[in-house]
């Protein structure tokens, strides 16, 4: 059941957007319509928060559990959708697009997030930025924008990672071993960070592939054997393990 949203509506069931930035965005000079998933944890706070960047799939059911998992560490998390303004056929190629060149819509909806959690009157003022597939190639190159700490799970490396990783705060990375897209990415991203001296924490998973911190396969029904045989899926032995440093990673940086 989807919580309420921080103004007191109800979000229907089973609808994944409980808050609307529109107005905000707008203001921004962002997305025409711009809407989200709020987990909130129990309590009146303030917490830490983190803004949540989904797969290239977009906000679906996996993501909100997702949320979910962060708010019951105590996390006032926010899922934002990037594909709000047209779902994802319409909107995955501009907004790859604007991943790879590290500016556009994309980034503004980010902030304008972000902005909107920090001016909720929730928060303690920290946050965090967490990030899967598409959505930990956002996290990374939002890591020197002001976030207190950053949660990268599969996620590309820009173009140009010792200049888009300058300055960035502290990361922990997971990714998995059989992950084909991806390959080298993670002694990579940890010998660009080590140069940066920027604190990390990297980690390659033997048995996992893409989105193996999923509970459910992802993506449309019809494309799942493929991703079956592309190792593209749930890892239920290393996703615990993942979460534990995500959790671990975020509690150090953003409750201590």
């Amino acid at each position: 059941m989807a919580r309420n949203a921080a103004d007191g509506t109800q979000s229907p069931d089973p609808d994944l957007h409980n808050v609307d930035l529109t107005a905000a965005s707008i203001a921004a000079g962002g997305s025409p319509r711009l809407l989200g998933y709020l987990a909130e944890p129990d309590g009146e706070g303030p917490f830490p928060a983190v803004l949540m960047i989904h797969e290239a799939f977009g906000l679906d059911d996996i993501t909100v559990r997702h949320a979910e998992r962060m708010a019951a560490a105590g996390y006032l998390t926010l899922a934002v959708d990037l594909f709000s303004d047209g779902g994802t056929r319409r909107c995955l190629v501009s907004t790859m697009r604007s991943l790879s060149a590290g500016q556009g819509r994309a980034f503004t909806d980010l902030a304008t997030a972000r902005q909107w959690l920090l001016d909720s009157g929730r928060t303690t003022g920290k946050i965090g930025v967490i990030g899967f597939c598409m959505g930990g190639g956002f996290a990374l190159l939002l890591a020197n924008d002001g976030f207190d700490a950053a949660a990268v799970n599969y996620g590309r490396l820009p173009k140009d990672p010792e200049t888009a990783l300058a300055g960035a705060c502290p990361i922990v990375a997971n990714y998995g071993a059989k992950d084909r897209s991806l390959r080298g990415t993670p002694a990579r991203l940890t010998s660009v960070l080590e140069g940066l001296g920027v604190e990390h924490d990297v980690k390659e998973f033997e048995t996992a592939g893409h989105s193996f911190l999923n509970d459910a396969e992802p993506g449309p029904r019809a494309l799942r054997p493929l991703f079956r045989v592309m190792g593209v899926g749930p890892d239920p032995k290393s996703a615990p393990e993942a979460w534990r440093r995500i959790e671990d990673h975020f509690a150090r940086h953003l409750k201590n």
